[in-house]
Parts: C-alpha cells; structure tokens; sequence
C-alpha cells in the first residue's frame, strides 16, 4: 500500500497564500464598489428619465380631455340628436367622467416614488429589496396613468416608463 507523502506548508508559505487571498479580496471588493457606483449612476439616471416623461405627459393633458369632450359630443349628437341634448347634463357627466381619468394623482405619486427610490438609494447597503418594492410601485402608477391615458402619444410615453422601469427592476436584481 502507498501513503503520498503529504508536506505541510510552512509558516512562510502561509503567509504568502494568506497575503494572496486578502489583495484578491481587496480587488473583488473595489470591484463591487465601482459596480455599485456605475449602477448607482445608470439607475439614477433611469429615474430622472421618468420624470422627464412625467413632464412629456403633461404635454398632452388639456389637448386629450378636448379631444374626449369633442368625441363624447360627437357621440351623443350621433346617437340621440342635437336637439335633445341637455348641456347642463352633459357638462355635469363630462365633469364626472373627467374626474375618473384624471391623472394627477398618480403624477404626483409616482414623482414621490420616485424621489424616494433615489434617496433609499443614497441610503447605503441592504437597500435592494427595498428598492424592489417603490419600483413595484411606481409600475403601478404607470401602470394607472396608461389604463386611464385614452391618447396616443401619453400611451407611447407610458411605454417608454415601463421600458426604464424594467431596466430598473433588472439592475435592482444585480444588487440583490
């Protein structure tokens, strides 16, 4: 029967390997640092992009509620006639139904989000489910603003959010 011959290193050689694994460690952590940095940068500068399209949004709001007024005129006269047509009523039920596709609301929260991401952000570590969660939030106000846009060009903004969004939620993963 052969037993290999095992040789211990000595304490030199120790010390060596031990110096070795603690300048890898070292690199390994300045790499997670710049990592962290770069994506700090790239997920701020998502969030500012969403802003932005809150700003383009806004762009569109007076043109679509005169659009939506015209077409539910144009709808009525069609379907009952010009003459029948009580405008104190139709004012009433227009003001109605413009109060349920308002989306100032969900502007102002998702603005909130977002500047709340950005400062948990600035918060330091253990922060990546948190941010997870205001994500999940803001989708849910785009999410909102989409379902009540009833116009073209907010829908492709809406588009552009959840693109940004999704990135997020992508570098936000590289984080966990």
């Amino acid at each position: 029967m052969l037993i290999p011959e095992r040789q211990e290193p000595d304490e030199h050689e120790w010390q060596i390997l031990l110096g070795g694994i603690r300048q890898a460690l070292q690199q390994v952590n300045h790499f997670r640092k710049q990592e962290g940095l770069s994506l700090m940068e790239d997920i701020s500068n998502r969030i500012h992009l969403i802003e932005s399209y809150i700003t383009e949004i806004e762009k569109f709001e007076s043109q679509r509620i005169e659009v939506i007024k015209n077409r539910l005129r144009q709808n009525l006269i069609e379907y009952v006639g010009e003459n029948i047509i009580d405008q104190n009523r139709f004012e009433q039920e227009l003001i109605y139904f413009l109060e349920k596709i308002d989306i100032n609301e969900e502007k102002v929260r998702l603005c909130n989000h977002c500047s709340y991401f950005v400062s948990t952000m600035n918060e330091g570590d253990g922060v990546g489910k948190k941010l997870g969660f205001i994500a999940q939030e803001m989708g849910r106000e785009i999410n909102t603003i989409g379902s009540k846009a009833n116009n073209a060009e907010m829908q492709q903004i809406v588009v552009q959010m959840k693109d940004e969004l999704e990135n997020i939620k992508e570098q936000i993963w590289n984080i966990l």
